[in-house]
């Protein structure tokens, strides 16, 4: 009786002894290894760094509006054998920011008739373009271009966004893999032990010590675990399956987590989460600043109320102003100085036009406003759905925390009643299927202690992902 329980508690020695040597020449992988390699090799996080690339190209795109043009007109009549006119007008416009535009260039008229309002011969002209009213303060060319900045901050917190959602997914499926494996190693030790266990006790019936019944109670208890197990590696090949979903080369092949990788021995050390934010004040002022989510609402808000004032620009008249100093031959500036700018040598248009109701004008303007509305009642739903998250996950990681000691108690409680029921056993007190129950209720314990273990770790970044800090 005493030579079984010394038996069962020398098995129990080898049996954790295996486990870490197996583990310690085996390859390990990290939860960090696992967010470095989503962040570089999986394709929706290339994806994001695509999407950044292609609002860096709007941007360049919408820089082009203030692009200095260089342009030529070319018009030449010839009836009955009159030259009518020759005309060669080459021009470069300098677009500038208040909507100003510097033009300069050459008229050459030539011909025998041409339209007494054209100056025969070589004009060189200097001059600007002004909007007085409408397109004064914002035009379509500068609000492309500051769009197209804001777009590009978007597209880096977008990116954030993009990375903070699929770390987590990648860290749900890794936590999982982390438990089954643990599940199907402590399932496995028990079996190793009820092999062990079985042949010392055919050895003891065939020495007239055991009764055959003994043979049964071990054999169902080893079976039990055997199916246990099976079930287990099940779970564990599949869970490092949806791993794998994650894992990609940086040549861009999926890559299939092979079962010689295993989670670290340490996977238990909190060590491994010293830096992450577990405050719920941080946590939520985090959230409610520094959220991706949150941070899209505003760009999109300071490109809205671009657009609103772009649309406002439609209440106004259209009130343009041209003005161009005139010098004969090729110099433009030749004759500058000799005159006013309205005594001599000048050229000067003016455009006026207003719509009478600005039906167009003020439609478009209240749907700007009417946007500007809605987008701030999204963000604010939005902000208070964080806040509800933060606080969910926070009250389940403490709540898990607290479970995890108590049930710490609980697997010790059933590892000494294992310990006492051997005893009792080699005193004669006990039976083959009291010690079987107790073991039972131990891996049940602590099946369930691990699983809370992988758990809490899970929540964790969980907090992070809440707070849009898993980037």
């Amino acid at each position: 009786m005493k030579s079984l329980a010394v038996q069962i508690s020398f098995l129990i020695i080898v049996a954790i002894c295996n486990m870490a040597t197996a583990q310690d020449s085996t390859r390990t992988l990290t939860p960090l290894q696992v967010q470095e390699l989503v962040r570089k090799y999986h394709p929706v996080a290339k994806q994001a760094g695509i999407h950044i690339d292609q609002a860096q190209a709007d941007l360049l795109i919408a820089r082009g509006g203030f692009d200095p043009v260089l342009g030529t007109y070319i018009s030449r009549k010839e009836f009955g054998g009159i030259s009518y006119y020759n005309r060669t007008s080459p021009e470069l416009v300098i677009p500038t920011w208040y909507g100003i535009e510097v033009h300069t260039g050459i008229d050459n008229y030539t011909g025998e008739r041409l339209d007494p309002t054209m100056s025969k011969g070589q004009t060189g002209f200097l001059g600007i373009s002004v909007p007085l009213g409408r397109d004064l303060l914002m035009d379509k060319r500068r609000a492309s271009l500051k769009q197209a900045r804001i777009f590009r901050s978007l597209a880096d917190t977008e990116q954030k966004l993009v990375l903070n959602d699929l770390l987590m997914d990648a860290m749900d499926a890794y936590w999982q893999w982390v438990s089954f494996y643990n599940q199907y190693q402590m399932v496995e030790a028990n079996v190793a032990i009820n092999l062990e266990r079985l042949e010392f006790i055919r050895k003891s019936l065939r020495n007239g010590e055991r009764a055959a019944i003994d043979t049964v109670e071990t054999l169902a208890q080893l079976q039990s675990f055997q199916y246990q197990r099976n079930q287990y590696l099940l779970e564990f090949r599949n869970a490092g399956l949806r791993l794998s979903a994650f894992l990609w080369d940086e040549a861009g092949r999926p890559y299939t987590l092979p079962e010689t990788i295993i989670p670290p021995v340490d996977w238990e050390n909190e060590q491994h989460m010293k830096d992450f934010d577990l405050n719920l004040v941080s946590l939520l002022n985090a959230a409610s600043q520094n959220h991706p989510e949150l941070l899209t609402y505003d760009f999109k808000l300071r490109a809205l109320d671009i657009d609103k004032k772009l649309k406002f620009q439609q209440l106004l008249p259209k009130a343009d102003f041209r003005y161009n100093h005139l010098s004969k031959g090729y110099n433009a500036l030749a004759s500058i100085g000799e005159y006013a700018i309205f005594d001599n040598n000048y050229q000067y248009g003016f455009k006026f036009e207003i719509p009478l109701r600005l039906s167009a004008g003020r439609g478009e303007y209240k749907n700007a406003q009417l946007k500007i509305m809605e987008t701030k009642l999204q963000q604010a739903q939005k902000q208070r759905d964080l806040e509800i998250k933060v606080k969910q996950y926070y009250n389940e990681f403490v709540t898990i925390k607290q479970q995890i000691e108590l049930q710490n108690l609980n697997y010790k409680n059933y590892q000494q009643l294992v310990k006492a029921e051997e005893v009792r056993f080699s005193n004669g007190e006990s039976s083959l299927f009291l010690i079987n129950s107790r073991e039972n209720k131990a891996l049940e314990a602590r099946q369930k202690l691990v699983d809370l273990k992988a758990k809490y770790f899970k929540m964790t970044y969980a907090l992070q992902w809440s707070a849009g800090l898993l980037n």
